[in-house]
């Protein structure tokens, strides 16, 4: 394209042949308009800006991308590259452009007129690969007949540092057929950003236009000037008259022209005029117009006038202020009333309401202050109230559509006998032929990243008696991708209505939002009976428990050694107890336990004659119980005669006779005494506990020893465990200083401050949580470690077979590089079925392990070196898949595989419940089992994830399983780490609990927290940080134990030129004080051997 330089060559460019135009007026932006008459004394000069949407705050309404994509950035849905705006909340971003010329425009035919001088303004910035200011302008582009032509009007050098004002000015002396004004410039690959667009005339009017002795606020009400200020509403609009033809005969109703609005699709297309500068709060205001339509309907059709509000906050209302019913015979008049109580943003009025493809004709519009009170009062709800337009389908389906299938809105009662659960009205989502089809609406601008919002509606289904579930749905479109998020599930019925209620949380800057309820099969209807959508309220924090009279240590069972017979025990059920005394040699497992000895007397209660796997001895523990006060389980366990090989035997509590909870359990037999082993905690007060042992199938006998229930002194503990830290995480330094000034060091002072301890504290992290740039910096701050919660999943990298996804996990592992943070590669393989796609589970024979070998080629070869560890086939202990299809060596194959491919990683195991005594499948002595045996097959096992999902912490229990495994000699990682609580305090107290008890721990190399952001974690109230960014006090007690656990230390320098500390692993730096003045040095604390002498030059 040719180059454009100098303001005479660039009044005019023909890109085709065709005419030039006439030159505008010679005056730059800052030259005085001509003399205009001469004003009386009730007359005002004011600026009328002729664009329509100029600030953007209606999308890009109006507005089209030329040749290239445009999206507006708003507030709520993140801004372009953390550019704000110059003024108010939203600006237009031009991306992907390939050509100079290419920009954003808006025709302006219908708004110009001859002779009238137009100041053009407009703050713009560019964003890209740019290292000079460059130039952006502003074109006029005029098309009469075959021919176009361009009209440079302004120009300025634009960076992106800052916004600039660009200006310039206009007078056309011809009108061409076609008008287009728009904003062009940087070269290609940068984007252009605008802000705040105006074309002004001045304008001179009386204070308003008078209609029978009353001020009408509206501009043009008649239409005489054309179409001037109105704008058509996504449709097409002209002005008949009687000198250009009047539609099909029909003549104004007053005057000579009116308005016809046609090719209408939607039935809210109509005619509007922006009012916000007429209108003020607490003044009554009486609409009127007059109206007809005109197309292939037959009898009368309804017309409203409507007030679109737009607050600052982005949120829209609509608010209908009168209505009539028309028809083609007669001009009909519409009336009505308004008053504001509060002054949005935006105040725009319009016409709207007859079916698609009938035109709507309009004549002598009027909104004039009454001297009455009006009854009618419109109320602009705060965005918290309202963020769902027409909620409760009270303005019948306006806002909403089908989601691939038909809605209908239902009054009073529909579907036989279904009536709404609130007000009058429900809508239906019918003729839908997949599970996603439902019912929708798009509610981008009114919700906001980084809000916590709670979701509410009510459903039901029609056409199936089974129930089926529904589910409440969010589809954001990201840069670069689309997210669904699941807001809400919940099983419904044809028989009532059900509630779907959730909470959602975005973090990622987005363009499009759209909510829907969706679910079923095929061919069921959904019914909706409103749905409610707010920011959650912020809850207070709840106070730490008061927790009192707890005599840590003491068993709360009575008569637990049954010196006293069964006083205090009942059976469950009709099973029979009786006292027995076992024979001292079955007693010899027990007994090498010391802790047990003293307990042992060797009576105990054996329970006959059961009918039941929940029937043995049981005891009532109400009233010795204490909320939120961690209880330790430990009970000897032996199944009796009436059945072969080992069952399950478990401790349980039943609370209120509607809850069960799991306080350990074991696979036992009747060959030696079992140890159970667990804990719990109760949060809400109950009525009734009863603590009892179950589980043997009917008929096989159960025999109890020594069941111990009793409170947990964590503190003891913990006194204990700050002495084994010293221990196992510390090491004994000697920093030798030389150089010229170590001679005369005696005594100085040395002041030593660890800046990081290197032992591994990690998180999982999401691509589309670290877009929250308040998550992103807590995880850098506070982290070392990384894994992704799914993006390296076999299930996320190819969902569909042969189609690669990597583009998340590159993303991520750029993030991570460039903090310099480690990352463990999870995982490889799931063993578990239901987390293997529907197409690998598909698969069989050689076509699985072609699958299998695929997946580690192309995983493995794409990122060898930069993962330092690999789960290799998750949750072994849990799932069999791929062993059942393939034979039991493809775990071992697995490793073998990967350690070929990628010999820097180390290769784990990883499974869950293997630390708290809770699940019979995953016991220490299980996983061991299971790791001797890939060795014993060749696979590569580096190390031992322990995943850590746990809800009672007791340090004893999890220090026992730890040490279980330590006889493998292979690192252990918690790699998974959440403890839920709804109380902070006590969620608080039990991180605390793991958190000292792995870090203690010799055999642990690292703890990986799985998640630590409100809304982004595996389970519910195991956050460290509430979704507002507020950290709460366990993610306070988080960073308080990783203060502890740096060195901070002063002293002066011995006379052997020497100082003498024991410190934690990692980085430091020391400051002394010498001769010469200040010094400061930075060294390394390793952990190869008990004491490291270090050098220093000083």
């Amino acid at each position: 394209m040719r180059r454009r330089c100098g303001w005479l060559s660039s009044l005019f460019r023909p890109r085709r042949a065709g005419r030039a135009l006439p030159q505008p007026y010679p005056q730059g932006p800052d030259s005085e308009p001509k003399a205009v008459a001469k004003l009386s004394a009730s007359d005002k000069v004011v600026m009328e800006n002729i664009l329509s949407n100029s600030d953007f705050s209606e999308g890009l309404h109006l507005w089209q991308p030329n040749s290239c994509h445009a999206f507006v950035a708003v507030e709520g849905s993140g801004y372009h590259y953390g550019v704000r705006p110059h003024s108010g909340s939203t600006y237009a971003v031009l991306t992907h452009r390939t050509q100079s010329w290419q920009g954003l425009e808006q025709d302006i035919t219908e708004k110009v007129t001859l002779g009238t001088e137009y100041f053009v303004a407009a703050y713009v910035r560019v964003h890209g690969e740019v290292h000079e200011p460059i130039r952006v302008q502003v074109t006029l582009k005029l098309e009469e007949g075959s021919s176009t032509n361009y009209l440079s009007i302004a120009r300025i050098l634009a960076s992106q540092e800052r916004w600039e004002k660009m200006e310039g000015s206009f007078n056309l002396t011809t009108l061409p057929r076609r008008l287009v004004f728009y904003l062009e410039g940087p070269p290609p690959g940068v984007d252009l950003l605008i802000d705040s667009v105006t074309i002004s005339y001045k304008k001179t009017e009386g204070s308003a236009s008078s209609i029978r002795g009353t001020e009408n606020i509206i501009l043009n009400y008649d239409f005489s000037k054309g179409l001037h200020p109105w704008n058509p509403i996504c449709c097409h609009a002209y002005v008949a008259s009687q000198w250009s033809g009047f539609l099909d005969g029909i003549r104004g109703n007053s005057g000579e022209n009116y308005a016809v609005v046609s090719k209408r699709t939607e039935h809210w297309q109509g005619l509007e005029q922006d009012i916000t500068n007429q209108v003020s709060t607490g003044t009554a205001y009486v609409v009127s117009a007059f109206v007809r339509v005109d197309g292939n309907v037959q009898g009368q059709v309804e017309v409203k006038g409507t007030l679109r509000l737009q607050n600052a906050d982005g949120s829209t209302h609509y608010n209908p202020v009168g209505s009539v019913v028309a028809s083609k015979e007669k001009w009909n008049k519409l009336e009505g009333s308004f008053s504001l109580t509060n002054m949005p943003k935006n105040v725009v009025f319009y016409l709207e309401g007859p079916p698609a493809g009938v035109d709507l004709v309009i004549d002598s519009v009027t909104i004039t202050c009454s001297r009455h009170k009006q009854s009618k009062e419109v109320k602009v709800p705060s965005g918290a109230e309202t963020i769902i337009k027409n909620p409760h389908f009270e303005d019948g389906l306006k806002n909403w559509s089908g989601r691939g299938c038909n809605i209908c809105r239902h009054e009073f009662t529909a579907y036989g006998n279904v009536r709404p659960l609130n007000g009058s009205y429900f809508a239906s989502a019918t003729g839908r032929v997949h599970n996603w089809n439902g019912i929708q609406q798009e509610i981008t601008g009114r919700v906001q990243r980084k809000v916590l919002y709670e979701i509410s509606s009510a459903v039901r289904i029609f056409g199936s008696a089974n129930d089926t579930e529904v589910r409440a749905t969010l589809w954001v479109q990201e840069y670069g991708h689309e997210r669904y998020v699941g807001l809400a599930k919940n099983q419904a019925s044809d028989k009532q209505w059900t509630h779907l209620k959730g909470k959602f949380l975005l973090h990622a800057p987005f363009t499009k939002a759209v909510i829907f309820i969706e679910g079923p099969p095929a061919g069921i209807d959904i019914l909706v009976d409103g749905l409610v959508l707010s920011p959650a309220r912020k809850l207070q924090a709840a106070p730490r428990p008061k927790i009192e009279n707890v005599l840590y240590g003491t068993n709360l069972l009575h008569n637990n050694a049954f010196t006293r017979g069964l006083a205090g025990w009942s059976p469950m059920g009709s099973c029979r107890l009786s006292i027995q005394t076992e024979a001292p040699h079955m007693l010899s497992s027990i007994l090498k336990d010391r802790a047990s000895q003293k307990h042992i007397s060797g009576r105990y209660i054996l329970a006959t004659n059961r009918t039941d796997v929940w029937m043995g001895p049981s005891q009532v523990i109400t009233d010795k119980l204490r909320l939120h006060v961690t209880y330790r389980v430990s009970s000897w366990v032996r199944v009796g005669s009436g059945g072969h090989g080992r069952h399950h035997v478990n401790v349980c509590l039943a609370v209120d006779n509607n809850q069960w909870v799991n306080g350990g359990q074991v696979e036992a037999d009747g060959d030696q005494w079992y140890e159970i082993k667990g804990a719990f905690k109760l949060e809400k007060q109950p009525s009734k506990v009863t603590a009892y042992v179950q589980g043997p199938p009917p008929g096989v006998d159960l025999r109890v020893m020594d069941f111990q229930i009793y409170p947990v002194d964590r503190k003891a503990r913990f006194e204990y465990l700050k002495e084994k830290t010293d221990k196992v995480r510390k090491r004994d330094v000697v920093l030798k200083f030389q150089g010229s000034n170590a001679v005369n060091l005696l005594g100085s002072s040395v002041r030593i401050q660890q800046t990081e301890n290197s032992f591994p504290f990690g998180s999982c992290i999401a691509r589309h949580n670290i877009e929250n740039e308040d998550l992103a910096e807590f995880f850098v701050k506070n982290f070392n470690w990384a894994v992704f919660e799914n993006e390296l999943k076999w299930y996320h990298t190819e969902a569909e077979q042969g189609r690669l996804n990597y583009k998340d996990s590159d993303e991520l592992l750029e993030f991570c590089e460039k903090h310099k943070i480690q990352v463990r590669g999870h995982c490889l393989f799931w063993e578990v079925e239901d987390a293997v796609q529907p197409w690998v589970r598909s698969l069989q024979g050689h076509r699985l392990m072609a699958a299998v070998q695929n997946r580690l080629q192309s995983l493995l070869s794409r990122y060898k070196g930069r993962f330092r560890h690999h789960d290799v086939n998750n949750e072994m202990l849990h799932g069999s898949f791929y062993e059942d299809r393939l034979g039991r060596d493809i775990r071992a194959y697995m490793f073998r595989e990967a350690h070929k491919l990628d010999p820097s990683a180390v290769l784990f195991v990883n499974d869950y419940n293997v630390e708290d005594g809770c699940d019979t499948k995953s016991t220490p002595e299980k996983f061991v089992e299971q790791v001797v045996d890939l060795q014993e097959r060749g696979a590569p096992v580096g190390g031992i994830g322990v995943q850590g999902h746990i809800s009672h912490p007791v340090g004893e229990i999890i220090c026992d399983s730890l040490d279980k495994l330590a006889i493998l000699g292979l690192p252990i990682w918690i790699t998974e780490l959440d403890v839920t609580a709804e109380n902070e305090h006590i969620r608080a107290d039990d991180l605390e609990v793991f958190l000292r008890e792995a870090f203690a721990h010799p055999a642990v190399g690292g703890i990986i927290l799985w998640g630590f952001w409100e809304m982004f974690m595996f389970r519910e109230h195991a956050h460290l940080v509430d979704a507002d960014g507020t950290i709460n006090e366990a993610g306070r007690r988080y960073l308080a134990l990783k203060q502890e656990w740096l060195t901070r230390m002063n002293g002066n320098v011995d006379r052997q030129g020497e100082f003498k500390f024991r410190g934690y692993h990692g980085s430091y730096t020391v400051e002394m004080d010498t001769p010469s003045g200040k010094v400061a040095r930075s060294f390394v604390v390793d952990k190869d051997s008990p004491v490291q002498v270090i050098t220093l030059n000083v």
